[in-house]
């Protein structure tokens, strides 16, 4: 089973933006709500040990899920720009950027295709979301 590992890095008045490993090399950044005390739709996700699983969004096509989130359902990993495409789940992209003026990722598709690509022999993984963000 393919190791990823989430290290959030940053955050600002919007986002919190992270580094995606896939078995101990940095492979995609990423971004998220801010942390809102776990509310549904709103908050990252807490820092812990998740699995994922291949699934089929209705609104997001083939993408990941993130299984065992305390209180909290539906939490994917999928392509998005900015924390208004967030709602509770984990963009991935290729690099940081600005969209409009707000801090951003980019190449969000390209990284879902690559991130499916590489967890596609196993259909899930093991995620641990670590935070250098101090609060």
């Amino acid at each position: 089973m393919k190791q990823l590992k989430l290290l959030r890095v940053a955050e600002n008045d919007n986002t919190t933006f992270g580094v995606l490993l896939v078995d101990g090399a940095p492979q995609f950044v990423t971004a998220e709500d801010l942390w809102r005390e776990n509310e549904k739709q709103v908050s990252c996700i807490p820092p812990g040990r998740y699995v994922i699983r291949r699934h089929t969004s209705p609104k997001f096509g083939l993408c990941y899920a993130v299984d065992n989130v305390l209180n909290r359902s539906h939490i994917l990993i999928h392509a998005g720009n900015t924390h208004r495409d967030t709602h509770g789940c984990i963009l991935v992209g290729l690099q940081f950027g600005v969209i409009s003026g707000e801090s951003a990722i980019l190449r969000s598709k390209d990284a879902l295709t690559l991130l499916m690509g590489s967890l596609a022999k196993d259909g899930e993984a093991s995620l641990e979301i670590t935070s250098y963000i101090e609060r």
